[in-house]
């Protein structure tokens, strides 16, 4: 009998059983450890448990180090690392903030469960662990420079040769890295820096960062180099289009919000656009804290997300419609608590903080009235226009004589006689309405946008209370709010709601039909919206966020909220207002961070540039538009934008100097101050003159032109291409030329092109020469780069943390050192900056540089362009006169040999030129002087006894000791420079802390509590919570606005051009009727849907974790998800986990389907953020790689965002300008029927 065993265990068993004398078996004693049974069976074995050590070990740990994350997800959590034989092994939540008091819960624990797995990044299988560069581009340059010699002209030689450079170009994206020496990377850099500065001028070369809160001196590495060179350095908070315009729009400010602790202040919380426990996780227990103290929370929000469950009540409204349903809440709250009886709180808080007493001036237009602008003190007979900025004062009726008068604390008064800069009325009694005053009731035309065959909307009319003053026949913003929002009153012309359930704009009923709420429960939470402010002063708030500030309107929307907020008399108290959240936004310690980022210490002023309108010419998708800037307008309107394409306002807004545009011109600006030397003029009359006549020209007007590329990139903190890109495959074609982008759509036709930007028949495919990113992961960004270098992730460097959500600041601080080759980003860039200094020595020496400035906001250069009126130079309708009518032109030395020495020295224009922010000034020379005597001061050079900067604790010093919020020195004298231009008691504000100094060292220990500053508006004291705009409220200072007010009422020509005088609702933008269906939907045999299709943060990892280790990947089942209704999937016959595309004219992505009750019909959204690295496949249609979620998006930007020179609309660095919203786009959805295929 032949017996076959299947394992050896059995084969010894039946040797056992069958003969117990076996031989083998005898032997196999011999090699016992212990004592067997008498049957044999079983052993007994002595043995130490060292193995559990590894097991244990995990738990166990050498050092314990405090340090956050940089993560832009708003929390700013303090965690302890621990370290174990010098590697991190898990890290815990810190709970030892400061106290704010008994009355309230404290702010730990901080934190949530994908910071808590942090440290899995360190050692994560996508970390860059070395220098890397694209192994073509490296072989070329190793040639070029051992034959030629000279770093600088290897570069030249191959960026001046179109075939080596495609060649590098085209292989972005598919792999190829080869490792390099940190050394032989950074001079490829270098030479790249200085050949482009060489041949076309600094502003050529282009740094991208974004959220300096989150880790101020990595943000602040890159930008001081490239502030030091003269390069351009790019926005990010507009770009995100987490930039709530609607923001500076109204108080002159922008993101000053309430830190996550006064939540627990507000009696009536609506949450509108932001959910709260997902992304702002670490706060969310004030929210749901709150409700046991009787607060009441209102969820808006299309889809059943993680917040709604906290609701007392849920309005489902359809995606893009939250301004219907805010207009709606208005016409009820002005209509019950400013009509049908007269709140006294509301009444006094609209006289004293809001624009609505204002007069505006009616125009006349086919039988009616349109409202225009504000009416001014030059307007008035008794002024005669001849008191100082007379156009920058607003006028109101006094009650008391019934005359106009104008109050104090207009933009005007602020630059005019000091101490006249404040909100007291000195006896003037603000008339809010005209109704009963005895004037003519007249029609007035407004603008509706719900209805119209195209974006400009429609016409109604209504009617308003007048009076006559001088020429103009003007009523108040209160009666123009009334009129607009449909609230009628007796003795008035129009038409107008007979009640809530009439569907005429803007009553609940109306709402309804638009985002499918109930008109009464509108109605109710309107209601008791304003009840709570009445009963409480104000403590009624709105959070809101990125579900609502997405959209091409998003000012509108944002306008129609802060109006409740407003008529409730919520803003700038404790417990009320608005408190937009999207990111880790506020820098706590702004003026000392300003300083050092934008190397103010050594040079004035830096190139910055608005994101936005940067990458939308720089992406080529200015060639794809479909509609003009005109079709935005009003039928109100007077055809101002008439034939302007988005690009030819661009250009207009960069020659009026609104807003910044680099590269400035046609011609190297290093060039331009040498001719004007040359010639023996003025480098400004030298441009003038270039300009008038024609032989200069500016960049923008002509973006395609090779001269005018940006030429150097340098990426850190960011990944553009995985990230923020909206338009993605238009970036790999134009700005990278990768051969295989997705791009569908057609170029525009030749009518719809621009008028004033040059049009080249050929397109550019990779402007870009170089591009770097500084990263410590292999995001996305960095599979496109020519050069990767592995940079220090947050548990291994040195840097300040602060947010919007709480009012601490603290540190990162060194765990274990950058493993393998990586270096903090502060080295890499002194690495990069010496060696362009060395290289600069022979090819750029000391230069002079003309910058094309734009007028700033919180500087006399907002009151240059006055009325709120357009006059273009170049149309002859004004002189071109620096600083007026275009930007300013200022000429900067350049010492380039001495780039290295500054960047590592704190430079003498801090006790020179002192420092100014937000129109509060100090001189820091103590403060300089105990940073030479902590830093220790730089010997030799030109820095030579300059307090050092070469370590970055040294600059984290200097951040915090040049900061009022962490100086109280500085702060006390910010107040004070303030008390003279307002005539206000302001400095005790931060005097019981005028002696505090919060330096690193303290930071370390503990998150400490920031000091109440001119930087920021709010007040920060224990026992109360930080608020914006409670100095406003409470000492009558005024806001950075036209009229020193907040503003409801917007009276520059293009707002009204717009028809935007006035918050309205504008619905998403037609996609599908402007671009057309995709034309693959179009008869191609496929079951197809077109959805909205909506971007939001990610479900389970906002910023601070990424997807690709195995709990994110066991979370979302690993690669993108389409998330889809079960009414649409339904009907494209898609099962949960099916394999689907989404396509339109911008590109197509290939992922999985994710079939949810909670999503809504007609909507499908893709969390944003997700690389390409695993579980992508080729498309169905093109047999290309599968896109990013911005596949299918792309730059649509609004003509009022370019505005500029005009009190509170002047640009400001992520202050005001163009966003890159994306939430407008709709997608052509089909289930995938071909085979799955990866390549």
């Amino acid at each position: 009998m032949e017996i076959i065993f299947r394992s050896p265990l059995l084969w010894y068993k039946w040797v056992a059983l069958s003969d117990r004398s076996n031989p083998l078996l005898e032997a196999h004693r011999l090699l016992r450890r212990g004592p067997i049974s008498e049957e044999r069976w079983s052993q007994l074995v002595a043995k130490d448990r060292d193995w559990e050590r590894s097991y244990r070990g995990r738990w166990a740990h050498d050092k314990v180090v405090r340090s956050t994350h940089g993560v832009n997800c708003t929390g700013s959590c303090s965690w302890n690392v621990y370290v174990k034989d010098g590697l991190i092994t898990w890290e815990s939540q810190a709970v030892d903030y400061p106290s704010p008091g008994a009355d309230m819960p404290d702010y730990e624990p901080r934190g949530c469960p994908r910071g808590a797995s942090f440290s899995w990044y360190t050692y994560s299988p996508l970390r860059v662990k070395y220098p890397y560069v694209r192994g073509s581009l490296l072989e070329m340059y190793r040639e070029a420079r051992g034959r030629l010699g000279d770093p600088v002209e290897a570069w030249a030689e191959i960026a001046g040769d179109p075939e080596k450079t495609r060649t590098y170009k085209r292989q972005r994206g598919k792999g190829g890295f080869v490792r390099a020496s940190w050394d032989e990377v950074v001079e490829l850099i270098a030479a790249a820096h200085v050949d482009t500065i060489r041949r076309y001028g600094p502003d050529r070369v282009v740094g991208f960062s974004p959220i300096p809160a989150m880790s101020m001196a990595s943000y602040a590495a890159g930008t001081r180099f490239l502030s030091l060179i003269g390069g351009t350095i790019l926005s990010f908070y507009d770009w995100y289009a987490d930039l709530p315009p609607a923001s500076p729009q109204s108080f002159g400010d922008q993101t000053d919000v309430p830190e996550s602790g006064d939540w627990w202040n507000a009696g009536y919380l609506i949450v509108w656009g932001t959910n709260l426990p997902t992304t702002r996780t670490p706060d969310a227990h004030f929210m749901t804290e709150a409700r046991y103290r009787g607060q009441k929370v209102v969820v808006v929000s299309p889809d059943y997300a993680e917040h709604t469950k906290f609701a007392d009540h849920w309005l489902a409204a359809e995606p893009g419609t939250d301004g219907a349903m805010a207009m709606a809440m208005g016409h009820v709250i002005l209509k019950e608590f400013y009509v049908e009886r007269q709140v006294p709180y509301f009444q006094d808080y609209a006289r004293r903080f809001t624009d609505l007493p204002l007069l505006v001036t009616l125009r006349e237009r086919d039988g009616a009235y349109v409202p225009d602008r504000l009416l001014r003190a030059s307007d008035l007979a008794a002024d005669g226009g001849e008191s100082e900025h007379a156009e920058w004062k607003p006028v109101l009726l006094d009650g008391r004589t019934g005359e106009p008068a104008v109050p104090k604390g207009s933009v005007g008064h602020r630059y005019g006689e000091p101490g006249d800069w404040n909100l007291k009325l000195d006896g003037i009694e603000p008339v809010l309405t005209l109704i009963d005053r005895g004037g003519k009731a007249v029609p007035i035309d407004l603008p509706r946008f719900d209805v119209g065959e195209s974006e400009g909307g429609d016409v109604v009319r209504r009617g308003v209370p007048t009076m006559r003053v001088g020429d103009h026949l003007v009523t108040t913003v209160l009666d123009l709010a009334l009129a607009n929002y449909g609230v009628g009153r007796p003795g008035l012309p129009g038409e107008w709601p007979s009640g809530y359930e009439d569907p005429r704009p803007y009553t609940p009923a109306w709402q309804e039909s638009i985002t499918g709420v109930k008109g009464e429960m509108v109605a109710k939470v309107a209601r008791e919206f304003a009840r709570n402010a009445e009963l409480t002063e104000g403590r009624s708030m709105i959070a809101m966020g990125a579900g609502t500030n997405h959209w091409f309107h998003s000012d509108q929307v944002y306008r129609t909220f802060l109006a409740l907020v407003q008529l409730c008399g919520c803003e700038g108290v404790n417990g009320g207002g608005w408190a937009h959240y999207v990111g880790q936004e506020k820098v706590r310690p702004l003026a000392g961070w300003q300083t050092v980022a934008f190397a103010l210490d050594w040079t004035r002023p830096p190139r910055h540039q608005s994101g936005t309108p940067f990458f939308y010419l720089a992406s080529g998708q200015w060639r794809y538009e479909r509609s003009l800037a005109s079709d935005f307008a009003s039928p109100l309107g007077r055809g101002l934008l008439d034939g302007r394409h988005v690009a030819d306002v661009n250009a207009l807004g960069a020659r009026l100097g609104w807003l910044p545009s680099f590269p400035s011109f046609d011609r190297s600006s290093l060039d331009l101050a040498a001719e004007a030397e040359g010639a023996g003029k003025e480098v400004a009359d030298h441009v003038v003159d270039e300009l008038r006549d024609g032989r200069l020209g500016f960049a923008c007007e002509d973006p395609d032109a090779p001269q005018n590329h940006p030429r150097v990139m340098t990426v850190w903190r960011a990944n553009v291409l995985g990230s923020s890109g909206k338009g993605h495959e238009f970036f790999l074609k134009h700005l990278l030329g990768v051969p295989d982008s997705a791009v569908r759509a057609e170029e525009s036709p030749p009518e719809l092109r621009p008028r004033d930007v040059t049009w080249r028949d050929e397109a550019p495919e990779g402007a870009l020469d170089l591009l770097t990113t500084i990263d410590f992961r292999m995001t996305s960004n960095a599979l496109f780069s020519d050069v990767v270098l592995p940079a220090a992730t947050w548990y291994e460097k040195v840097d300040l943390s602060s947010t919007d959500l709480h009012p601490f600041v603290h540190t990162f601080n060194q765990a274990v050192p950058p493993p393998w080759e990586a270096k903090t980003d502060w080295d890499a860039f002194a690495k990069i900056a010496e060696r362009f200094s060395e290289l600069a020595e022979r090819h750029l020496g000391v230069r002079r540089d003309v910058v094309a400035a734009p007028l700033l906001h919180d500087s006399p250069d907002e009151i240059a362009q006055p009325l709120g009126e357009v006059r273009d130079w170049k149309a002859g309708e004004c002189e071109p006169v620096p600083g007026r009518t275009m930007p300013k032109l200022i000429v900067v030395e350049r010492d380039y040999p001495r780039t290295a020495e500054k960047w590592k020295a704190l430079g003498p224009l801090v006790e020179e030129q002192g420092t100014a922010v937000k129109g509060a000034k100090w001189v820091a020379d103590e403060e300089v002087a105990e940073l030479a005597a902590r830093n220790g001061t730089v010997r030799g050079g030109i820095a030579d006894g300059r307090p050092s900067l070469e370590r970055v604790d040294h600059a984290c010093e200097a951040i915090l000791a040049l900061s009022g919020t962490t100086n109280g020195r500085l702060a006390v004298e910010g107040f004070r420079s303030l008390e003279e231009s307002t005539g206000l008691e302001l400095a005790d504000l931060a005097g019981s802390r005028g002696g505090d100094r919060i330096e690193l060292a303290d930071a370390r220990v503990q998150p400490r509590t920031v000091i109440t500053s001119p930087e920021w508006s709010g007040i920060e004291a224990h026992g109360r919570r930080y608020a914006p705009f409670t100095v406003n409220v409470e000492r009558e200072k005024p806001w950075h606005t036209l009229s020193g007010r907040m503003h409801l009422y917007l009276d520059h020509a293009w707002m009204l051009e717009l028809g935007e005088g006035l918050p309205t609702f504008r619905p998403p933008l037609r996609h599908k009727a402007i671009y057309g269906d995709d034309p693959a939907a179009e008869g191609n045999g496929h079951r197809e849907l077109t959805l909205r299709y909506l971007t939001p943060h990610s479900k389970w990892s906002i910023h601070s974790e990424y997807q690709d280790n195995l709990h994110m990947l066991t979370l979302f089942r690993g690669g993108g998800m389409l998330w889809v209704s079960r009414e649409d999937a339904e009907a494209l016959e898609i099962a949960d986990g099916d394999w689907v595309e989404a396509h339109n004219r911008n590109g197509v992505i290939a992922c999985r389907a994710a079939v949810s009750h909670r999503i809504p019909e007609g909507v499908c959204m893709m969390y944003h953020s997700k690389d390409k690295h695993l579980n992508v496949p080729l498309t169905e249609q093109e047999g290309k790689r599968g896109g990013t979620d911005n596949s299918l998006t792309r730059i649509v930007m609004k003509p009022t965002h370019f505005i500029g020179g005009y009190a509170q609309l002047s640009f400001g660095f992520n202050y005001y300008g163009p966003t890159g919203s994306q939430r407008d786009e709709v997608t052509v959805l089909r289930k995938r029927e071909a085979e799955v295929v990866f390549e």
